[in-house]
């Protein structure tokens, strides 16, 4: 028995020991909340303060959900012409080399063709058809006036005066259907630039528009009877098209009519306002991407067709704070700032931010314009 209290007090005394030597401890330090807010204290005679600046934050007019899409420069339909042969025939000159300007009617090719031939031969005969119609118009004016006379003296009959009457109208018909043919040959030569009083010459082949010679397809001797097939092309690129590969999903924020800003590859920082000229009216099933077409102004031809780049379209504007990159850090996967709350004192402040363009990141929520942050040396202050 005496054995038994013995052994009850020896486990009594232990426990009362563990439970003593808890006795002061306390609770363990709490572990650090990912994004919590925390006070980070930086002594004065530290060498990191000196590499922390600390700025006031400042607010700016952003716009939110900007539809951004790849774009490429190309050619205005509208301002681009094909030049085409007016005959089939030999490439006697090439007047225009690559690069060229040329203005509207310029001469840019000549062509030696049998059908210029035929042209100035058709335009004579229709000469001579006129003349031969005329005649007979003068013939039959005086055969119907003869008529006439001797009818009203009773000396023909009427239908002598009818059929005289009738021949009258054929010949004035027929006079006008050779002036008319006189009109088209006359037209015909003008189109091919001809002269109706010289043979064996050359045709020529003239620009419809003004602008810049694109490609040159031909060279001299060659001879040609598909006239179908362009010599050169010509395009105006005053003004070029743009056309953007915008997303389906972001196609409905985007209208005709709406300011866009265009970068390019080949300008890096220089912006380029234009306006959305039209939207294609399909979706691209490989893509799934809708084409949209602006129009830029290009006076001094530095936009060259091909260029690639980025349509940018700003959507809804709000005020937000503006911050440098280098202010924002990620932390335990969260997006952070350091808030200074006195010379040495900083919290840690977690942020949604909106769009990173350039040296500028927008932040949506979580700091305000006028407050002061950290914006360079916020590593120094994101492990502390």
């Amino acid at each position: 028995m005496r054995t038994l209290i013995l052994a009850a007090v020896v486990l009594a005394c232990a426990a009362c020991g563990d439970a003593s030597s808890d006795v002061g401890k306390g609770p363990g330090p709490a572990a650090a909340r990912p994004g919590a807010s925390a006070e980070i204290v930086i002594p004065p005679d530290s060498p990191q303060l000196s590499q922390i600046r600390v700025a006031v934050v400042e607010a700016g007019d952003v716009s939110e959900e900007d539809v951004v899409a790849p774009a490429r420069i190309g050619i205005d339909p509208n301002r681009s012409s094909k030049v085409l042969m007016p005959v089939p025939g030999r490439i006697d000159e090439v007047l225009v080399r690559l690069g060229d300007h040329v203005e509207r009617g310029r001469a840019v090719a000549t062509i030696e063709s049998p059908d210029a031939d035929a042209a100035v031969a058709a335009y004579r005969q229709s000469q001579a058809t006129v003349r031969q119609a005329e005649a007979a118009v003068g013939k039959t004016e005086n055969d119907y006036e003869r008529v006439r006379d001797l009818r009203e003296h009773g000396a023909a009959a009427q239908k002598d005066v009818e059929a005289a009457r009738n021949d009258r109208a054929q010949a004035h018909g027929a006079l006008e259907a050779a002036r008319a043919g006189r009109e088209q040959a006359r037209r015909k030569l003008e189109l091919l630039g001809l002269q109706p009083t010289e043979s064996a010459q050359r045709v020529l082949v003239r620009a419809p528009i003004d602008g810049k010679v694109l490609d040159v397809g031909v060279a001299p001797g060659e001879y040609r009877n598909d006239t179908n097939t362009p010599l050169m092309t010509i395009a105006d690129l005053s003004r070029v098209w743009v056309s953007a590969e915008v997303a389906e999903s972001s196609i409905a924020a985007v209208r005709a009519g709406d300011a866009v800003t265009i970068t390019l590859v080949a300008f890096p920082g220089q912006d380029f306002a234009g306006r959305v000229t039209r939207i294609a009216d399909v979706v691209d099933p490989q893509t799934r991407t809708v084409k949209v077409y602006v129009e830029l102004a290009n006076p001094g031809g530095r936009l060259r067709p091909d260029m690639f780049g980025t349509m940018r379209h700003a959507g809804p504007r709000r005020r937000v704070a503006l911050l440098p990159p280098a202010a924002v850090v990620q932390q335990y996967g969260r997006t952070v700032v350091f808030r200074e709350r006195t010379p040495g004192r900083f919290e840690r402040q977690e942020v949604r931010i909106g769009w990173r363009r350039g040296d500028a990141v927008a932040v949506v929520d979580g700091i305000a314009a006028g407050e002061r942050v950290v914006v360079d040396g916020a590593v120094l202050l994101k492990d502390r």
